[in-house]
Protein backbone atom coordinates (compact mmCIF):
# COMPACT_ATOMS: atom_id res chain seq x y z
CA UNK A 1 0.00 0.00 0.00
CA UNK A 2 1.13 3.38 -0.63
CA UNK A 3 1.70 6.26 2.06
CA UNK A 4 -1.29 8.56 0.70
CA UNK A 5 -3.59 5.69 0.31
CA UNK A 6 -2.83 4.47 3.62
CA UNK A 7 -2.98 7.73 5.67
CA UNK A 8 -6.53 8.41 4.00
CA UNK A 9 -7.98 5.43 5.22
CA UNK A 10 -6.26 6.22 8.89
CA UNK A 11 -8.08 9.43 8.68
CA UNK A 12 -11.65 8.16 7.67
CA UNK A 13 -11.89 5.20 10.17
CA UNK A 14 -10.56 7.56 13.66
CA UNK A 15 -6.92 6.85 13.40
CA UNK A 16 -4.41 9.39 14.83
CA UNK A 17 -0.88 9.22 12.48
CA UNK A 18 2.41 8.58 14.20
CA UNK A 19 5.81 8.16 11.96
CA UNK A 20 7.76 5.88 14.10
CA UNK A 21 11.69 4.77 13.64
CA UNK A 22 13.02 1.64 15.44
CA UNK A 23 16.71 0.61 15.51
CA UNK A 24 18.39 -2.28 13.57
CA UNK A 25 17.32 -5.58 15.39
CA UNK A 26 15.85 -3.83 18.25
CA UNK A 27 13.25 -6.02 20.46
CA UNK A 28 10.06 -4.90 22.39
CA UNK A 29 9.09 -8.05 24.10
CA UNK A 30 5.61 -9.08 24.32
CA UNK A 31 3.60 -6.52 25.27
CA UNK A 32 -0.26 -5.07 24.68
CA UNK A 33 -0.97 -1.42 23.61
CA UNK A 34 -4.60 0.43 24.97
CA UNK A 35 -5.29 1.29 21.68
CA UNK A 36 -6.24 -0.02 17.95
CA UNK A 37 -3.21 0.07 15.82
CA UNK A 38 -2.56 -0.13 12.32
CA UNK A 39 0.64 0.21 10.68
CA UNK A 40 2.62 0.93 7.27
CA UNK A 41 6.37 -0.02 6.93
CA UNK A 42 7.52 2.19 5.04
CA UNK A 43 11.53 1.24 5.28
CA UNK A 44 13.55 -1.87 6.81
CA UNK A 45 11.89 -5.51 8.27
CA UNK A 46 9.55 -5.79 11.34
CA UNK A 47 8.51 -9.13 12.55
CA UNK A 48 5.39 -9.20 14.67
CA UNK A 49 4.70 -12.18 16.74
CA UNK A 50 0.79 -12.96 18.15
CA UNK A 51 -0.59 -16.09 19.32
CA UNK A 52 2.45 -17.75 18.80
CA UNK A 53 3.04 -16.84 15.24
CA UNK A 54 5.25 -14.60 13.73
CA UNK A 55 4.44 -12.30 10.53
CA UNK A 56 7.35 -10.50 8.37
CA UNK A 57 6.05 -7.16 6.90
CA UNK A 58 8.15 -5.33 4.29
CA UNK A 59 8.15 -2.08 2.74
CA UNK A 60 4.46 -1.43 1.66
CA UNK A 61 2.90 -3.97 3.97
CA UNK A 62 0.37 -2.95 6.27
CA UNK A 63 -0.18 -5.07 9.83
CA UNK A 64 -3.42 -4.20 12.04
CA UNK A 65 -3.32 -5.13 16.43
CA UNK A 66 -6.48 -4.97 18.07
CA UNK A 67 -6.12 -2.55 21.17
CA UNK A 68 -5.42 -5.38 24.40
CA UNK A 69 -3.43 -8.24 22.05
CA UNK A 70 -0.22 -9.96 23.04
CA UNK A 71 2.20 -9.33 20.54
CA UNK A 72 6.33 -8.91 20.16
CA UNK A 73 8.07 -6.96 17.63
CA UNK A 74 11.26 -7.52 15.99
CA UNK A 75 12.98 -5.40 13.86
CA UNK A 76 15.49 -6.43 11.04
CA UNK A 77 19.04 -5.31 10.75
CA UNK A 78 18.28 -2.30 8.90
CA UNK A 79 15.98 -1.18 11.37
CA UNK A 80 12.58 -0.06 10.57
CA UNK A 81 10.48 3.00 9.62
CA UNK A 82 6.86 3.21 10.10
CA UNK A 83 3.71 4.65 9.99
CA UNK A 84 1.66 3.84 12.92
CA UNK A 85 -1.99 5.11 13.74
CA UNK A 86 -3.43 4.68 17.06
CA UNK A 87 -7.33 4.65 17.61
CA UNK A 88 -8.19 4.74 21.54
CA UNK A 89 -11.25 3.12 22.85
CA UNK A 90 -14.09 6.08 23.05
Amino acid sequence: MDRMTFERELKAQGYEPVERHMEANQVNSEHMHEFDARVLLLDGEMAITREGKTQVFQPGDVCEIAAGTPHAERCGPNGAHYLAGRRFKQ
